[in-house]
Formats: C-alpha cells, structure tokens, sequence
C-alpha cells in the first residue's frame, strides 16, 4: 500500500477550530476523524480530557492531520501552502475569508488567524513566468501586489 504526503501541523489548542475553519473555506473538504485526549498522560500533554488531539481532515482532497500539542511550537512563514486559482474570483475568496483576522503580506502571501501562511496564486503565473519575454515585467507587475491582479500581470 502507498500512502501520501500528509502535512502535519501542530497547534496549541485550536485543531479542532481550524481544522473547521479550513473545511469551510475549500470546497470538496471535509473532517474525516477526530481523536480525543483521556485522563491519561495528562501530566505530559496537559490538554483537558474531551479535548480533541489530533484531527485529520481533507481539503479539496489533499489530506491533512491537525494537533493539538501545546504552545512549543509555532508556524512560520518556511512553510507555506499554494492554492492555484483560475479566476480573480476565486483569488478574491480565498484571500478575504484567509486574511480575516490573519494579516496580508506580499506577492500573494498571507497569513490566516492561525498563523499559518497560504499562497494564493493566480494558474496562469508558472506559464507565464516560464515565458522569458514576460518573466521581468510579470515580476515586477506582481511585486507591486499583495493581492494578485490577474489582469495586471496579463497586461504586463
């Protein structure tokens, strides 16, 4: 049997909250499992019993497992997640239900609430970045952004 790559994340206390938050903003997603911590080992891991430990979770088909693991470590910006989008549309949905109560950053970056950053990329962008003609003025077009403009980086 082969098993994929499942990314892994590590919160504090809000796996099960986010796990939720991110089924609610890709479609085609859903949780899958919830496992939940017991009175045992609580002097190791010091969740309250009922309280989920780990949740796995599929957005639009991708699985994913979520932790609750405590405050000893947090997301950075080395890790991020590409969402490829076919119209301003959906970059438009994707980036305001992400940056609510997250923070925008540059070139299609975010963070969302959770700390985690997201990359929310126009699927035109390889193939145009992959044109030598276009590469330079699409670069510089896109570094003016926080939010990609796909009809900017076309006219460039």
């Amino acid at each position: 049997m082969t098993y994929p790559i499942i990314p892994f994340l590590w919160f504090d206390n809000q796996a099960e909250e986010a796990a939720n938050f991110y089924v609610s903003v890709f479609k085609n997603s859903e949780i899958k499992n919830i496992s939940r911590y017991g009175k045992e080992g609580f002097e190791f891991h010091g969740q309250k019993e009922g309280t989920a430990m780990t949740v796995t979770f599929h957005l639009n088909g991708q699985p994913f497992t979520a932790l609750n693991g405590g405050p000893v470590f947090k997301f950075t910006e080395a890790i991020s997640f590409q969402v490829f989008c076919e119209t301003q549309e959906e970059i438009d949905d994707y980036w305001a239900k992400l940056t609510e109560e997250g923070e925008e950053v540059q070139c299609g970056w975010l963070k969302d609430k959770y700390g985690i950053s997201w990359q929310i990329i126009p699927a035109i962008l390889p193939e145009l970045m992959s044109d030598p003609a276009k590469a330079g003025r699409v670069t510089q077009a896109y570094l003016q952004m926080k939010k990609f403009d796909i009809e900017k980086l076309l006219q460039a």
